[in-house]
């Protein structure tokens, strides 16, 4: 790949796009994406969210990595079956079909997503927004399934939940104060 993941622009990412961003990732709570509306001012000013932000776009090229892997996988095994039925043959196919260099691809990709995951967890949040996205990587990260209602998650997702709502009463409070 000719371009690497450090040196990728990301997008401007608006308040309200963060809040139906993170909102959609919480199932256990649909009718709060479509309920928060805020000013559209970016909320770039947290180290945190920016790196939060950095966390998204290696989490998504772990994802696409992994999906590709896995359908050359498909792939190869329908050439020659079983790895043990044919060894030898599943070593000649993949070099047509490029599998290693895919699962090496992931491997680097989770590799680069947990270096950020590590920054992210280091960096200290200053504002709601910035908590609220190391929240929503730790459960988009570690959470077994999107609905797991094994605990902690249910009672992180509503943690993440009230963050976000509060975040949406202060932008609209009196003194129009917003983090």
């Amino acid at each position: 790949m000719a371009d690497s993941d450090n040196s990728r622009t990301l997008p401007p990412v608006t308040r309200r796009d963060f809040h139906s961003f993170v909102a959609a990732s919480l199932p256990t709570y649909p009718e709060l994406a479509a309920s928060l509306t805020a000013p559209l001012e970016a909320c770039s000013d947290d180290l945190a969210f920016t790196i939060w932000r950095e966390w998204c776009a290696a989490r998504q090229h772990v994802i696409e990595s992994c999906l590709r892997q896995q359908g050359l996988e498909t792939k190869l095994f329908s050439m020659v079956g079983s790895p043990l039925q044919a060894f030898d043959a599943g070593k000649a196919a993949d070099e047509g079909v490029g599998y290693s260099e895919a699962l090496e691809e992931e491997r680097r990709a989770s590799t680069a997503e947990h270096e950020v995951a590590e920054t992210l967890w280091d960096t200290p949040a200053e504002s709601i927004i910035g908590a609220t996205a190391k929240l929503h990587a730790v459960v988009t990260k570690w959470q077994p399934s999107l609905i797991s209602d094994e605990y902690p998650w249910p009672q992180i997702r509503s943690v993440i939940a009230d963050l976000l709502k509060i975040d949406v009463e202060m932008s609209f409070s009196p003194s129009g104060a917003a983090t």
